[in-house]
């Protein structure tokens, strides 16, 4: 399978239940806490978009929109990017429903989005490499790199961007965040590792270095970016062992809780972990 089929755009729909493939979404939010796992994939529960997240995926779609035509060859202008915006942010709050407390708060929120948007379009160097892929929604069989054991289940991500740069592919996520601090990378371990593995999978090329791009939400607009190296065997080693619980409990319907500084920040603590006796 060729680079090329990386520029294609891609969404997953369709795809199954739990049982069918694994994400790095929902590794993430087991290694975290299997009920709450359970809870959310299993049993259906999903929690409110929050106008925090929601501003993100904004940013997300707006930057979507930018580095497609890049794709084309055509470099959008910021103020292009945000006009387009309008037309995204009205679709989205027609998808997911209305976030915010208000219209004010809502023309806030919009104006926030817009301000990310051309800290980063602003900050982006106008040489940068044309993208071989943007929002690529990549499948893979789960085979350990060391081993060649089959899994028996494919790994299905969604890859934000990748660029060709001099010294190879870049793999590139964005993040929109409330401080400029520097995320600590084995925050992201799963996330990034998955994605250098599906990359590697559908490319046969490795990649040079990953990056986490992020737009802080500072009252003058932040953009970071953090550079991490191409994935090696311990971090392979690391994530395959990971697969590895994580479908031994799926095969075991194993769903525990387990509590910790995360739980401060769940979503269903409140009303779903309270009385969990096993």
């Amino acid at each position: 399978m060729t680079l090329d089929l990386l520029m294609q755009p891609a969404r997953p729909s369709a795809q199954g239940g739990v049982w069918d493939y694994v994400s790095p979404s929902q590794l993430s939010l087991w290694a975290k806490c299997p009920l709450a796992w359970k809870i959310q994939y299993v049993d259906g529960v999903r929690s409110p978009t929050t106008p925090s997240l929601f501003v993100g995926k904004l940013c997300h779609a707006g930057l979507e929109v930018f580095y497609r035509h890049r794709q084309q060859g055509l470099t959008l202008a910021a103020e292009e990017v945000c006009r387009q915006l309008d037309t995204l942010w009205n679709e989205a709050m027609a998808q997911q429903g209305q976030p915010f407390a208000n219209t004010e708060e809502a023309a806030k929120a919009k104006e926030l989005t817009a301000h990310l948007l051309r800290a980063y379009l602003d900050r982006t160097a106008q040489d940068e490499p044309r993208p071989r892929a943007v929002e690529a929604a990549i499948r893979a069989p789960l085979i350990d790199p060391r081993t060649g054991e089959d899994l028996g289940i494919p790994l299905l991500g969604i890859v934000d961007l990748v660029l060709d740069a001099a010294d190879g592919p870049v793999i590139i996520d964005f993040k929109t965040a409330a401080s400029s601090a520097e995320p600590a990378e084995v925050t992201h371990e799963v996330q990034l590792s998955s994605y250098a593995y599906l990359f590697r999978h559908v490319s046969g090329r490795i990649e040079s270095e990953l990056q986490i791009r992020s737009l802080v939400k500072t009252k003058t607009p932040k953009i970071l970016m953090h550079r991490y190296p191409a994935r090696g065997d311990t971090h392979f080693a690391r994530l395959f062992a990971l697969f590895r619980e994580y479908l031994d409990a799926l095969d075991a319907r194993r769903f525990n809780y387990r509590p910790g500084w995360t739980c401060a920040s769940c979503d269903f603590g409140a009303t779903h972990c309270g009385r969990w006796t096993g």
